[in-house]
């Protein structure tokens, strides 16, 4: 009976997660519009960063919890669906063309932030220090996206009626206690899950937490590809695996060391491949075809196998 309460109260927090991260996006977005904000910066900012919101809140509140194995095994986690189960079904629906700055600069970067992640968790834990490390380079990160904005700032001639202000305001407070009340709840409930099943919260956070906090991620992305808009199916991904990694574990790494147990290698490691293997399928014919995708699906499941052993 408490596993199945625990149950409903994660699927009721995810559920808060995804509809706040929804209301949040619009809100801010309609807030930036009323202040003559570009929309193109919009979509690489606020947008590309909304559907990244679960994982942050949901890490940083089991950070405050002292449950911070859930953050690192979110993240990761996160990173590693993204890539090998988002973007493979997404590939496996239509072949997904790709900019040319995600391959020469975006996926190289995220291909280091996550070998860096790795290296500063080999003393078992991303200190204050690291995350200020991480946090500096989130901010070099930022500017480069304002000046990719910037230079693509002219094709954006479409102008838009800027939304009512209290809408926009109610939309964004509405979207951001919704998210607060929904990390809460997955998180407590998670652990709960995982006590009572016997199982680690490492597992736990690589998995269901994973999967649930990434379900922006996976709805965007598969609505961008059946759609024919390709960059923001890839776009949308890598963004969010740079902003789990530098701006979530670093923001968490002030709060709390975050613990990076000896069995989080193998994961970082997972991910590091799975952005590696993106970057090679992507580089020769800027293009992630059927059969990449059917690889990603194929790998996403034996990784899944081993961490049911």
């Amino acid at each position: 009976m408490e596993t199945l309460l625990q149950t409903f109260l994660l699927a009721t927090g995810f559920l808060l997660l995804v509809k706040g991260a929804d209301w949040f996006v619009g809100g801010a977005s309609g807030l930036a519009a009323r202040f003559g904000i570009p929309q193109i910066i919009i979509g690489l900012t606020v947008v590309a960063m909304g559907t990244s919101m679960p994982e942050a809140a949901v890490s940083i509140s089991a950070a405050l919890k002292g449950n911070a194995d859930i953050t690192t095994g979110n993240i990761l986690g996160s990173n590693i669906l993204n890539i090998l189960l988002i973007l493979g079904l997404s590939a496996a629906i239509t072949p997904l063309s790709v900019a040319k700055t995600t391959i020469r600069c975006e996926m190289p970067f995220l291909i280091c932030i996550t070998a860096l992640y790795f290296i500063q968790g080999l003393d078992g834990a991303v200190s204050f220090a690291d995350g200020i490390i991480q946090l500096f380079l989130f901010t070099v990160y930022f500017i480069y996206l304002l000046f990719m904005a910037k230079k693509g700032a002219g094709q954006d001639s479409e102008i838009r009626k800027p939304p009512k202000l209290l809408y926009t305001l109610f939309s964004t407070v509405a979207g951001l206690a919704c998210i607060i009340m929904g990390s809460n709840m997955a998180v407590d409930a998670a652990s709960s899950i995982a006590r009572i099943l016997g199982m680690s919260e490492r597992f736990i956070g690589l998995t269901i937490i994973a999967l649930g906090t990434s379900l922006p991620e996976l709805v965007t992305s598969v609505a961008a590809a059946r759609k024919g808009n390709p960059d923001i199916a890839i776009g949308n991904v890598v963004g969010s695996n740079i902003f789990n990694i530098l701006f979530v574990i670093g923001i968490s790494s002030l709060i709390t060391p975050v613990p990076f147990a000896p069995a989080f290698r193998f994961d970082n490691l997972t991910a590091l491949a799975a952005a590696v293997f993106l970057l090679v399928c992507c580089a020769g014919s800027e293009k992630l075809k059927r059969i990449h995708g059917a690889a990603m699906l194929l790998g996403y499941a034996v990784y899944f196998i081993f961490l049911l052993k």
